[in-house]
């Protein structure tokens, strides 16, 4: 494969693992009569750490993005290229972009084929949407746009402080400090809107929840659909132009 195709193939892979994965310990917690009902936010947070762990790593071919966010901080922060031959450019991002999201897409179908019982035997519409998309704990627009664009910055910016460590330290680790960062993201600035942190991760499977023979799934909530897109995109803008230029004097 020539390194586009590799790029491609490697973001829609990497992003449905982690889609399966996250959509996943969010099924398995919230849905009616599963093993996990009740798990909890820890183990939600846990579970997508562990669900970037596997999609970062199965996407090394790419730089394993993952993410719209990080490719547009990567853009801003003057990275020259966003795999090997592959320089950074409007067709380069649109490519890591439409990757990521048709991952998430298939991810989010995978999600419903496992847990298809689960789904029908679940009446709440709400809680089924909830396995596929984000939403607010309290619905404000412009707030929860603000905790997305906090939540994506911290992201975006601890991410390209791993890939600038020197000597090779974190950078050595791969995949678990980001999940390890996904984690504590959750864990303190999740709550008010769910942090999606990722316009794919939100709007790949909000369009599969759309689409899906769903039993009683009502309302994909579109209005609400803008927040966790163009959040996280100014997020992990602003993140790229802080770390160049603040990560370089730390």
């Amino acid at each position: 494969m020539d390194n586009l195709t590799t790029v491609f193939v490697s973001e829609v892979v990497g992003t449905a693992m982690l889609i399966l994965l996250g959509g996943g310990v969010v099924a398995n917690v919230i849905l009616a009569k599963n093993k996990g009902f009740g798990g909890g936010w820890l183990l939600i947070n846990f579970g997508w750490g562990l669900a970037v762990f596997a999609g970062v790593t199965v996407a090394y071919a790419s730089g394993a993005h993952l993410n719209p966010a990080v490719t547009i901080g990567l853009f801003t922060s003057g990275l020259d290229e966003f795999a090997p031959g592959v320089p950074v450019g409007i067709g380069s991002i649109l490519l890591y972009m439409g990757a990521q999201l048709l991952g998430a897409f298939i991810g989010a179908i995978l999600v419903f084929l496992g847990y298809k019982k689960h789904f029908d035997a679940e009446t709440d519409a709400g809680t089924k949407l909830a396995v596929f998309s984000t939403g607010p704990a309290i619905r404000s627009y412009g707030w929860n746009t603000i905790t997305e664009i906090l939540g994506t910055f911290v992201l975006v910016f601890v991410v390209i402080g791993f890939g600038r460590a020197e000597p090779a330290g974190l950078a050595a680790l791969g995949a678990l400090p980001v999940a390890l960062l996904v984690v504590g993201i959750g864990a303190s600035l999740g709550g008010p809107t769910g942090y999606a942190i990722n316009p794919a991760r939100d709007l790949g499977p909000r369009i599969a929840h759309a689409l899906l023979p769903i039993k009683g799934k009502g309302s994909s909530d579109w209005s609400y659909s803008w927040v966790p897109i163009v959040g996280p995109l100014i997020g992990g803008a602003l993140a790229g132009v802080a770390a160049t230029a603040l990560l370089p004097v730390l």
